[in-house]
């Protein structure tokens, strides 16, 4: 019987995978061998795409007679760095005593691709070997085992493949095209602009739009006008005492006026004195309850993480960009601790859920949660999420949220405190899910004064429910999770009195206040808030064949989206202050915006990248082929590279170039 061999993704993990086997392996070059089986490893890509001057050296220049670029046959090469450990992969691969290949690289569009790229260079095809696909969620022994267990045919990833593939080719022809013929256009007069000796225009298909979206931000800020509004607060004396806040009825003297901001304010603080005067006589001031309202409100716990949600996360806490933060949860992932980074889903699986006492269980060894852990397990509160809105299969692609393993624990002393905390973090919300939800009380008051009506409402904490779990160890707050309510017990106290209101009850007035305050422009994005946007951006596409069910695609993946960010500080497109990871863009980067609005102002729009990336996901499920979305992207590519040639807007970018520029010191 022939020897196995498994190919991971990196060292670390092909470790992993060598101690689940138990078997007597040597170390070699490149490799782990032992009587049955072998463990070699990549070290992320081996292989890539060949740039167009290795099918024409001529293509070296860049010129417009030969744009735009549509190669018929692809070709791929080796990274000359990796040059040594991709023959020792290939030559394992293709050995005679080998006769099946577990491919163990992630779990993904991307880990395919990197193993599929192996498979091509290699020539396995043509060696005739069995290829077997392990997918799993975690790097635990048990899973490693059961991932090999159930291995599929490799060829049951051949869409996956295809996909992975084209976002390859798409961002490839983008890129080649969209930056040769943008440069070639407009390169000079960006240099010349910015007194610089040459300018190479990057853009890409999420690139860009991510730099879209920053730029519009940034001028919808600038453009903010701020509007003052004035309100008036009423302070009621005796038992009772808390703050009302007007708000204009059918009734009221200002009613269908032009003063108003809103419906509970105005623009102008003559106005607002002049409704406390006319409140304020005869005293003493009463006031009627108009109406009373008695209420429960309950809040569930949120959904798990996914690599999006944990990024904005610890951008919040940490002030830590999204690239770090995925650095973190993959040394999680690799520890042990945790279970795969890149996804997208929020929610577990079936199958996960029929075994989620054993991650449950783990965590009793963890100090900082281990009376939850006991509180959930004695009393079963594990044992029906599967009918709850944290189970859900529909919403799982590739991998379920993000949730700890319950083993690996001690490997938190060899991790960054901020790691440390990460992993506390996924591990609160983790648990909260198995806890009721937080409950509160309310009660709303509305009270008249001369036919003009004041409101109060009140929320008290009544049981913290999942609260109690989620609280981080290292938070210096003393609020929900949300920041949204304080409770004390002079709140309590007032509580139980305004239960006791009732209608027509008599309340007096000790004081009115004018409370001054201006609208807000929109907040800059942060490295985390960044992400979300893109993960939600998508909302329309513009091909009907790709249309249905596009709600809440995105631009880029949960595996891309960081990287693109870090690409878009490096060519100096954006600004990311390091202490609050608020984002900017540079003159640059609005003048690149001003450029492609001009001219390919398609890849600025979230939608159109949106739908792109839905496309792929459609060749992944076997929807359409890979031959009908190779023919719109090269007629996309073609149309837009040809149209761009055609323009003579040069001097109308100076203009704006110009509006842009008066933000800047130069």
């Amino acid at each position: 019987m022939g020897k196995s061999v498994f190919i991971a993704e990196k060292p670390s993990v092909a470790q992993e995978f060598a101690k689940a086997l138990h078997s007597d392996f040597k170390r070699k070059d490149g490799f782990l061998e032992s009587d049955k089986y072998i463990v070699t490893w990549c070290v992320g890509h081996l292989v890539t795409m060949s740039y167009p001057e290795e099918y024409n050296p001529e293509l070296k220049r860049w010129s417009f007679d030969t744009l735009p670029f549509l190669p018929k046959e692809w070709k791929y090469e080796v990274i000359p760095a990796v040059e040594k450990q991709f023959n020792i992969v290939k030559t394992l691969l293709t050995r005679d005593d080998v006769e099946t290949i577990y491919v163990c690289t992630d779990s993904g569009r991307e880990g395919e691709y990197i193993y599929r790229l192996v498979e091509q260079m290699a020539g396995v095809k043509q060696a005739n070997k069995k290829e077997k696909r392990v997918w799993i969620d975690s790097q635990t022994e048990e899973e490693i085992l059961k991932g090999i267990e159930t291995a599929k045919d490799l060829s049951e990833y051949d869409n996956l493949c295809a996909s992975a593939y084209l976002r390859a080719k798409e961002d490839y022809l983008m890129g080649i095209n969209f930056s040769r013929v943008l440069t070639l256009k407009y390169g000079r007069n960006i240099s010349n602009y910015l007194k610089t000796d040459r300018t190479v225009i990057s853009v890409g298909r999420v690139m860009t739009c991510v730099l879209g979206m920053i730029v519009r931000r940034e001028r919808e800020i600038r453009a903010f006008v701020k509007t003052p509004f004035f309100k008036v607060i009423a302070t009621t004396q005796g038992e009772a005492v808390f703050d009302a806040e007007w708000k204009v009825n059918e009734k009221s003297v200002y009613a269908g006026t032009p003063f108003l901001y809103k419906d509970n304010g105005f623009k102008e603080k003559e106005k607002a004195e002049e409704l406390v005067k006319m409140l304020s006589e005869p005293k003493p001031i009463k006031a009627v309850v108009e109406k009373i309202e008695r209420k429960k409100e309950v809040k569930n716990p949120p959904l798990l993480y996914n690599l999006a949600e944990i990024q904005n996360e610890c951008s919040k806490l940490f002030k830590i960009s999204p690239d770090e933060t995925l650095n973190i949860i993959q040394q999680l992932y690799e520890k042990k601790l945790v279970t795969y980074p890149r996804t997208d889903a929020r929610v577990l699986s079936t199958a996960v859920c029929k075994e989620i006492h054993k991650n449950i269980g783990g965590l009793l060894r963890y100090e900082k949660v281990a009376p939850f852990v006991e509180n959930i397990l004695s009393n079963g509160m594990q044992k029906n999420i599967a009918k709850t809105r944290y189970c859900d299969d529909k919403k799982i692609t590739d991998h379920y949220a993000i949730i700890p393993t319950g083993q690996g624990l001690n490997n938190l002393k060899t991790l960054s405190q901020t790691a440390v905390k990460t992993y506390e973090i996924i591990v609160r919300r983790f648990l909260s899910i198995f806890y009721p939800a937080a409950q509160y009380s309310k009660v709303g008051i509305t009270l008249n004064i001369k036919n003009e009506t004041f409101t109060s409402s009140l929320r008290v904490l009544v049981s913290e429910g999942y609260l109690e779990v989620a609280k981080n160890s290292f938070s210096k707050q003393k609020l929900d999770e949300a920041n949204e309510v304080k409770y004390t017990k002079n709140d309590n106290a007032l509580f139980e009195v305004l239960k006791k209101c009732k209608k027509g009850d008599i309340i007096d007035i000790g004081s009115f206040d004018i409370k001054e305050g201006e609208t807000s422009p929109p907040k800059r994005y942060n490295s985390g808030s960044i992400i979300l946007a893109m993960e939600n951006a998508g909302q329309l596409i513009e091909d009907e064949e790709l249309r249905a069910q596009i709600k809440g695609s995105g631009i880029g993946t949960s595996a891309t989206r960081a990287e693109i960010l870090k690409k878009l500080n490096k060519i100096q497109y954006i600004a990311t202050n390091n202490k609050t990871q608020t984002i900017t863009p540079t003159l640059l980067g609005e003048i690149i915006y001003d450029v492609v609005e001009s001219s390919i102002h398609q890849l600025l729009n979230p939608e159109l990248t949106a739908s792109w990336e839905k496309g792929l996901n459609y060749v992944a499920e076997g929807s359409i082929s890979s031959d009908e979305y190779m023919q719109k992207l090269e007629g996309f590519v073609q149309r837009r590279t040809m149209a761009v040639m055609g323009l003579r807007n040069q001097s109308q970018l100076i203009t704006m170039f110009n509006a842009s520029a008066k933000n800047y010191k130069l």
